[in-house]
């Protein structure tokens, strides 16, 4: 009798032991399940969600894209006295002075006097840098910067015409001999700028993906 209960708890054990193996092993099964799932999109874990909140790092995401510049010339539905108009109200709202004598407003040309758009040797280098290509190699210290827009207008039919714009950009330096403005090559900043706001001024409203 004692022998025989000897074996029906010895066979009880190894039951038990079977079943917690087993246990084991779904786990491990579903573990497996659970990395491996089907999701391959970006910044996700996929199936397994035990492990931060399920998405990944994911650098830049949010951040605003930079805009595509417009076409330069820009082709406006208007004729072409409501744009010379309105590029000469457009250069007064942004505190540009129209230069009377090199502008030929019968032949659709609309030129600003110098804009000084920047001031102070802190500031100088890295806001002339966005309007300009400025050299790498130059120790100058600049300390201001400016542009003059030239506007040209030219007529494609009776309601339509191309506008283009062009930018002469020129940075300061003040030395022993004095002051020396240096002209640089444009990035094309300014005339996408000038380029944006007159389009939503004729049209009302933003050029496509573009802000006012």
């Amino acid at each position: 009798m004692f022998r025989l209960t000897l074996v029906i708890a010895g066979l009880m054990l190894c039951c038990i032991t079977a079943l917690g193996q087993a246990a084991k092993g779904v786990d491990k099964q579903g573990e497996r399940v659970r990395d491996g799932g089907s999701s391959r999109t970006p910044a996700s874990n996929g199936g397994k969600q035990d492990n931060g909140t399920g998405r990944g790092m994911d650098f830049g995401s949010g951040s605003t894209p930079e805009a595509v510049r417009l076409d330069n010339p820009y082709r406006i539905t208007a004729r072409r006295d409501v744009l010379i108009t309105a590029i000469q109200d457009l250069m007064r709202d942004r505190k540009l002075v129209v230069d009377e004598a090199a502008s030929k407003l019968s032949d659709g040309i609309v030129v600003s006097q110098p804009f000084t758009f920047i001031k102070g040797a802190v500031v100088s280098q890295a806001e002339l840098s966005r309007y300009a290509d400025v050299p790498v190699s130059s120790s100058r210290g600049w300390t201001r910067g400016r542009y003059t827009l030239t506007v040209e207008v030219h007529p494609i039919d009776g309601s339509s015409a191309n506008v283009s714009v062009n930018a002469k950009i020129e940075g300061r330096t003040d030395g022993a001999t004095g002051a020396e403005w240096t002209t640089l090559r444009s990035t094309g900043l300014a005339e996408d700028e000038f380029l944006n706001e007159l389009v939503t001024a004729i049209t009302g409203s933003a050029p496509p993906g573009r802000t006012p």
